[in-house]
């Protein structure tokens, strides 16, 4: 290998060396992956350097979704690398999650010799295929002269604009090869060069727009926290100039904060009632960095009927792709609220006193407290267990994962996130098995800090001999069962939609989480009384060590208030109208097809 690391310019190189040297030159510090017969070149150059940390998984998906936490968590690229064949296909999934919920991820799969390619060759599968549809851009590199440019222009592509994954396919054959390496400054740069600032005569009709409402809300998503911390502190400086009152999207938790006084809590199927009501009966919305997804439109022709709406995204194919929009303004959320910012402050005045009315409103829905729910001494409700999850942990330095289903969504309502990219969900894909990789990403990026998957039992054993890579790093994550004996979401799903035959939702044969803990070398806790509850988290916080917490939560409880699928936001079925035959009731003919 070449030892001269200092200098700059253009040098010779195995194509491997090339693979470790574009990580190094790109500000690769951690890099998740697992070993094949087709990246084994990459693997012999990883162990002749220190400077690139390989985190070793159990199976590729949990590569790719620890990226996806590792991205999700420091605004970075999250890098991942595994072999040709079913090490790609086993990548398709956080690939995909990582498009969905716009996280940038740099997948580098090894492919077979380029003489086999087509041939069916062992372990070969058409990687550039298959993940065309899963990717933001992928590449099949067969010229090694090629393979730094490509895989500088792979960061960029995955970082800039709307952020995404991509692939980049090394046949091996590449990787051996002896080619001229070119650094990042003097490689070709891409063609991609996405709008970044807004159009000020967009922007302008904007603000007057805003000046002008008597009802607004500020719809905030997943865009926000991609732009960087700057975004926003942008966000809440809007939100304190305008009076606004403001709600966000599951992926967007944290840019605004929970405690702040402004806040409606969460929107969507099982958002605030105040939250959902006020996007109904608004006259001015204006949505940041959100793409109008059907579990926050609900049914679509119902969808805030009497608004005027104004809609800032980077991604232009977003603007009116699901929902027509009256100010379409394409550009960094950033920058266009820095401009946003600016112009309210030189031209419009702030009639708070007009807001008035439309505030004493948003207090009356408040009033309903959507989110109550029936306390119980004996059994362990699952609402309570992250509210006491959250007084133990609301004053560290915490990071939250979660996994999908009932737990999740217990988890955005009743855990407040004050700061941006302290929460890492799956969003768009819903992807079970996401949150205990996501979490050994987070903990790898921020050692000392307090990382904790809220999980469910179903999920949490999708992906669950990841423990294993934590124990191996030393990666302290603590994972919070929710454990109900259910997949929560799907039996909650049987319920309304048919008639509570519960067709294989009952986890017939759970492991016992404690001795599996122990199995995998990590400390296990269980809890099925309210009253050992904040005694059996303190245990868990103090261990320096992985931790599965098993929590015995009440087996039937349903996740409450929610948009019942094919209704619109302003029919929501709250908690103390959920009576067996509501529940039964809730969802039309025209409402099943779409859960």
């Amino acid at each position: 290998m070449n030892k001269d690391h200092t200098e700059t310019g253009r040098r010779e190189m195995t194509g491997a060396e090339m693979v470790v040297q574009a990580l190094r030159d790109n500000g690769v510090k951690h890099l998740f992956g697992y070993p094949g017969g087709a990246v084994l070149p990459i693997y012999d150059e990883l162990f002749q350097q220190d400077d690139v940390r390989h985190i070793l998984v159990r199976h590729e998906q949990g590569a790719g979704h620890a990226a996806e936490g590792y991205a999700r968590s420091t605004g970075k690229a999250g890098v991942m690398l595994v072999t040709s064949g079913p090490g790609a296909t086993n990548a398709v999934t956080p690939l995909q999650d990582a498009l969905m919920d716009s996280i940038p991820i740099v997948c580098i799969t090894g492919q077979v010799p380029t003489a086999l390619i087509g041939s069916d060759a062992f372990q070969e599968c058409d990687t550039v295929g298959i993940t065309r549809p899963c990717t933001k851009h992928n590449w099949l590199v067969k010229d090694v002269n090629e393979l730094a440019g490509v895989l500088h222009e792979a960061f960029v592509v995955a970082t800039t604009g709307r952020p995404g994954p991509v692939v980049v396919d090394v046949p091996k054959d590449v990787q051996f090869a002896r080619g001229i390496y070119t650094p990042p400054q003097t490689a070709p740069r891409v063609s991609y060069h996405p709008k970044l600032d807004g159009d000020m005569e967009a922007i302008k009709a904007a603000v007057e727009l805003m000046a002008q409402a008597k009802r607004p809300v500020i719809y905030s998503g997943g865009g926000v926290v991609n732009s960087g911390a700057e975004a926003s502190h942008l966000l809440r400086e809007l939100v304190d100039l305008t009076g606004f009152p403001i709600t966000s999207t599951l992926m967007g938790l944290g840019a605004y904060p929970a405690s702040g006084k402004n806040w409606l809590g969460m929107l969507g199927m099982h958002g605030s009632y105040e939250a959902n009501m006020a996007m109904h009966d608004c006259d001015v919305m204006l949505c940041i960095g959100a793409r109008f997804d059907d579990r926050i439109t609900g049914r679509i022709d119902a969808f805030s009927p009497n608004s005027r709406k104004i809609h800032i995204d980077i991604d232009p194919s977003s603007i009116n792709k699901n929902v027509h929009v009256d100010v379409p303004i394409i550009g960094d959320v950033g920058r266009v609220l820095e401009d946003m910012v600016r112009l309210w402050r030189a031209t419009a005045k702030a009639d708070k006193k007009a807001l008035y009315p439309w505030w004493e409103q948003i207090a009356r829905w408040r009033a309903r407290d959507s989110f109550a729910y029936s306390p119980n001494s004996d059994v362990i409700m699952p609402q309570f267990a992250i509210q006491r999850l959250y007084e133990a942990t609301r004053n560290r330095d915490t990071f939250i994962t979660t996994e999908v289903g009932q737990h999740q969504m217990w988890a955005a309502q009743f855990y407040g996130f004050e700061k941006p990219n302290r929460w890492m969900t799956s969003g768009g894909l819903g992807t079970m098995g996401y949150g205990l990789p996501a979490a050994l990403g987070v903990q790898v990026a921020h050692p000392d800090a307090l990382v904790i998957d809220i999980a469910g039992d179903a999920s949490v054993q999708m992906t669950i001999q990841e423990m294993s890579s934590a124990v191996q790093h030393n990666a302290p994550i603590k994972i919070f069962i929710l454990n109900n004996q259910y997949m929560g979401m799907v039996r909650q799903w049987q319920q309304l939609l048919h008639g509570n035959r519960l067709s294989h939702s009952y986890t017939e044969a759970m492991p016992d989480f404690v001795k599996l803990a122990e199995a995998y070398g990590c400390h296990g806790i269980r809890c099925d009384k309210p009253d050992q509850l904040d005694d059996a988290i303190a245990e868990m916080i103090s261990v320096k060590k992985p931790v599965l917490f098993d929590c015995r939560v009440a087996a039937l409880a349903n996740c409450f208030p929610m948009i019942p699928s094919g209704k619109a936001h302003n029919e929501m079925l709250l908690p103390d109208e959920a009576t067996d035959e509501a529940v039964a009731n809730a969802i039309d003919a025209k409402g099943r097809e779409l859960v």
